[in-house]
Formats: C-alpha cells, structure tokens, sequence
C-alpha cells in the first residue's frame, strides 16, 4: 500500500475509509432529490431549490461579440444564425472599423434595422470596447473628449438602429488590462463619471436612448449595489438605468445579492458565464453559458422577482475556431432550458 493509503487520521482511521463514507453519506443525501435523467434536483449545497422547468418571461439575446464577424461571417449571416437560433434579439457592437461604426450614419444603421426587421430578429441594445481606450474618465482631457464624442455618436447610432438600449462604461480607476491608462483618483473618477452621463443625457432624453451602466468591478469602481443605485438614482432621470453583467462580479461577489439591491433600476442584463474554480483573471475566465460556478437559478428568481422581464444577452468574447455556428446553438439551448421553454 502507498503511504496515503496507509495514513491514519487522529481517530484511528484511515482517509480511504473516511472518504467512502463520506461518499456514502453524500449519495444518500442525494438518492431522494432526483429529478430527470437522474439529475439532482437541488441546485447548490447553500439550499437553493432547482427551478427546473419554472418558465421565465425574459426574453433571449446574444452579444455580436459570439460570432466570428467580420472575419468569417457577415452581419446579415450573424443576424440570421441568431434568428435560427432561436433567440429573439442580437446586441450589437460599436467599434471604430466596420459597418457599425462612425464610418456608418443614419443611412447606414437605418438599412441594418431594416435588415434585421426583415429577417425577424431585434436589435437589443447597443454596447462598445471603446469606453476602454477611450474612457470618459481618463487623465487625458483630449481622450474625454473623444469619448463624449463616441458616446454622442452611439447614442445615435442606438436610435437609428431601432433600439433605445446603450450600455455605458461611465470610468475607471485602474484599467488592469491596458498600460496606457493612469490610474485616477477615486473621488475624480467619481466627479468626472458623473459630469460625463450629464453632459450626455440631453441628447439621450431627447432620442429617447436609455443609457444604462454597466458594473464592471475590475475598474475599481461602482464596486458595491449601493454606489451603483446611488450613481443612477442621482441623475433623476427615467433614461438613467443599470446594465447588469452577472460574470463581471462574480470573482468577488454574487450577482443574486446584486438584482436583489437593484431592482428595477435594472434594464438591460449580460449573462456572462464565470468559473471560480480557476486563478485567470483575464477575459479567459468567461466561460460559455453554464460552464462555470453561477447559480443561474438564484440568478433568475432574483430578475424575477423584480419584475425583470427584458433581454438576458449571453457575452461571450471567443467565437468557435471551428464550428463557429456550434456556440451559438449551444447557447440558444441553454437559455430555452434556463427559461423553461425546454
């Protein structure tokens, strides 16, 4: 025998035998909470009940961002693999260099809508990695000003794509993954943020785009539900909202505790799939949607309850080498079963 096998623990026994009783235990804890397939029915050992089969009125959505575009796929080849999908809108991305982009005007977007309304799948929001080279807090008053612009102009684009949904980065103190940014002081942060949305809200109200702020955690800040309520709630506006990702919390937090502070302060939601059973910290943590340690049904019973029943878009930053179709399907299935259409 090796010497693991051979070790005694302080009662005289050895781990083999405290492990398989232990093993023992734990199947017959769960031989009465079987559900189809052999399932266990209970969600997580901290007593939450499986909503299996519990039908939700929220609606599918995935994020550009899944799909290979535009390296392999089209926009009308994403906009029609989402719909066969099954899901029922597509968020899209604003960067500096395709379709969807300043390049683009009125015209432009006007024709995607339309392009989207044709095959029958909505444009669920609005959201952009430009906020990160371009934050609306950086030191750099030259890069604020350009953000503001870039903001302006996804207002816009928003409205002209036919939905009134943009996700918004309001600042950052530390940007971990960039070296090109300086690290600002919290209460500047927190008063250039603030000045930023308010210079942009005229424009906002008036297309009528909410703009909604997103958590992100790893900017160092809007760190807890309170300062995020507090941040929305001071700008009196009914076009002033949360843009909720569950995965960006869930290193450090759970997005259950958050929904449940938000509320209805909640009007767009990211279901960013994250695993804590690994150290990465970086975009790679992000797994696809069930692959990871969020207790989806904590999750849902939280929006739920809240009265939630907009787009759930499932982010996800790494399309399919091969296959690329495969993620998307995968995840269409899994928000029919997340929803209780399966």
């Amino acid at each position: 025998m090796s010497d693991l096998n051979q070790s005694q623990d302080s009662s005289g026994l050895s781990r083999r035998t405290v492990l398989g009783s232990a093993l023992a235990a734990a199947g017959a804890a769960t031989a009465v909470m079987r559900g189809p397939w052999g399932l266990a029915s209970a969600a997580d050992p901290t007593g939450v009940v499986s909503n299996r089969g519990k039908k939700y009125e929220m609606k599918k959505s995935i994020n550009l961002w899944a799909f290979p575009y535009p390296d392999k796929m089209s926009l009308e080849q994403c906009l029609r693999l989402a719909k066969d999908a099954g899901f029922d809108g597509i968020e899209l991305n604003f960067d500096l260099d395709s379709e969807l982009s300043p390049k683009s005007g009125t015209a432009e977007f006007t024709a995607i809508r339309k392009l989207a309304d044709k095959i029958g799948i909505a444009v669920s929001g609005l959201c952009s990695f430009l906020f990160w080279p371009y934050p609306l807090t950086s030191n750099d008053p030259e890069k604020r000003a350009r953000a503001l612009e870039l903001a302006g102009l996804m207002t816009r684009a928003a409205h002209d794509l036919g939905t009134d949904n943009l996700l918004v980065v309001p600042g950052a103190v530390h940007i971990p993954w960039r070296t090109d940014y300086e690290p600002v002081p919290n209460d500047i942060c927190d008063r250039r943020a603030k000045e930023a949305i308010a210079k942009l809200l005229p424009q906002a109200e008036k297309l009528k785009i909410h703009m909604n702020i997103e958590n992100i955690f790893f900017n160092g800040y809007l760190m807890t539900p309170m300062e995020m309520a507090a941040f929305v709630d001071g700008f009196h506006s009914e076009f002033v909202h949360v843009h909720f990702d569950t995965g960006n919390i869930m290193q450090y937090q759970f997005p259950e505790h958050w929904i449940n502070y938000l509320g209805k302060r909640i009007r767009n939601v990211h279901l960013k799939e994250f695993t804590k059973k690994g150290t990465d910290s970086s975009l790679e943590a992000f797994r696809p949607l069930l692959d990871g340690t969020t207790n989806w049904p904590a999750v849902l019973e939280a929006l739920n309850a809240s009265g939630y029943q907009r787009y759930l878009t499932f982010e996800y930053f790494h399309p399919y080498q091969h296959w690329p179709e495969a993620l998307i399907y995968q995840t269409g299935d899994s928000l029919d079963r997340m929803l209780g259409r399966k």
